[in-house]
């Protein structure tokens, strides 16, 4: 058997230490779950963690020190400066942190109100507001964290009836800007009055309870109030939209009479430069040039291998009425007499008729004119190249155009239209 001298020669270790803690270990570990669960107990009293945009106001269940007025103080800490911020903070287990949010806050209320014309109706309000940070640890002396129903909704619904009451329905309905400008400004400022009231001076254990008479006046501020609806009866609805339409017609028919106003000034305009256009025109036109025009307008449709569509005037002689006698009086038949013979025509009238019409008498024997040819026929009168003289030159006189013309119509003529052998006018049934 082998045999190591190192360990022979070695001292035994001493079994004391190792026996006392192996006799006091269930003591140990007794105490150790002991304070454990005294920790886990006690946490959420001693640890108290402040949310992001909230604060703590801190309340002292015995004494507690101030460090800043290094004075003992008692129950709610005042101080702006002993506010607890965002983070963790430990504090006794028998005191309490109150938690308050500083961010922007919305509620909805429904209040009942009366207009000026004895209308009831339900407004909805939204209220915004904001906790002051200096002025949170007053508010929670003599308020509480119930404060909005406390202070700011019955507030905020006294004045909203008041200024109701002075709008009639109609203009409740109409005016929603004004009614949410005068609720926030006048409920800031009965807020102000009533809150600053509040605060009492004895009832502080602070070094100089004074200091804080004002904090209260401006401890909550109301941004805006906002009537979100307002809810009519359906009679004074339906009678306040027909007004209100009745109104924008009125508007609409105003826009209608200046429209026609304006059209009625852009015509006159325009028959103002319509008269100057004719009467320049005018000057440069004469009846005979007309009457010549419409002549080279009658042979040229007449001469045409096209189908054709004539149409006649209601003058006697059947012609187009721009070829009408237009300078001897209706039912006179008198013809207006040619120029002399040999004379020349004026410049830009049409040719003058030959010598062969006549001022309508009959010629006796083979001397007849062809006017009278034309008004003595009832058939198909013949052209006015077979009535005329043989060697004849020069250009058509008026009764060979009278003569194709004649042509042209009697197709169309009534029987009874036909003129009289004696060349005088019929007479009128």
């Amino acid at each position: 058997m082998v045999t190591y001298s190192e360990f022979l020669d070695s001292k035994p270790l001493p079994q004391r230490g190792w026996r006392r803690i192996r006799r006091h270990l269930p003591r140990f570990s007794v105490i150790l779950m002991t304070l454990l669960l005294i920790a886990v107990v006690l946490w959420p009293y001693v640890v108290v963690s402040v949310p992001t945009g909230q604060v703590g106001v801190l309340w002292y269940r015995l004494i507690g020190f101030d460090p800043y007025c290094m004075c003992l103080v008692r129950g709610t800490v005042l101080d702006p400066r002993e506010i607890r911020e965002e983070g963790l903070h430990l504090i006794m287990p028998w005191n309490k942190l109150y938690l308050y949010d500083l961010r922007l806050e919305s509620v909805t209320q429904t209040y009942n109100a009366i207009s000026k014309d004895g209308v009831s109706m339900s407004v909805q309000v939204n209220v915004r507001y904001q906790l002051q940070h200096n002025s949170v640890a007053v508010l929670h002396k003599f308020i509480g964290p119930n404060y909005f129903a406390t202070v700011i909704s019955p507030e905020i619904g006294s004045q909203t009836r008041q200024i109701i009451s002075q709008y009639t329905a109609e203009k409740v309905y109409t005016s929603r800007e004004a009614i949410q400008e005068e609720i926030r400004d006048t409920g800031q400022k009965a807020l102000g009055v009533s809150l600053n009231k509040l605060v009492q001076p004895e009832a502080m254990e602070q070094p100089d309870p004074k200091h804080y008479n004002d904090f209260l006046q401006s401890a909550i501020q109301l941004l805006d109030t906002l009537v979100l609806g307002i809810e009519l009866p359906p009679a004074i609805v339906a009678a306040i939209n027909r007004q209100t339409e009745q109104y924008y017609q009125i508007q609409e028919y105003k826009f209608r009479v200046e429209r026609e106003a304006q059209e009625s000034k852009r015509k006159q305009i325009e028959a103002n430069g319509i008269a100057a256009f004719q009467r320049t025109v005018s000057q440069g036109i004469s009846d005979s040039y007309l009457r010549w025009r419409g002549i080279e307008a009658t042979l040229a449709l007449a001469q045409s291998p096209n189908a054709k569509i004539v149409i006649f005037g209601t003058n006697k002689d059947g012609l187009p009425l721009i070829l009408g006698n237009v300078d001897t009086p209706s039912g006179s038949g008198i013809t207006p007499q040619p120029p002399a013979s040999g004379a020349a025509p004026p410049a830009g009238a049409p040719p003058a008729a030959s010598d062969k019409s006549s001022s309508g008498a009959p010629a006796s024997g083979d001397g007849s004119t062809d006017a009278d040819k034309v008004g003595q026929s009832t058939g198909n009168p013949p052209l006015a190249s077979d009535a005329a003289p043989p060697g004849a030159s020069g250009p058509y006189g008026m009764s060979d155009f009278e003569a194709i013309l004649s042509r042209l119509y009697s197709p169309f003529r009534a029987p009874d239209s036909v003129p009289p052998a004696d060349g005088r006018a019929a007479p009128k049934q």
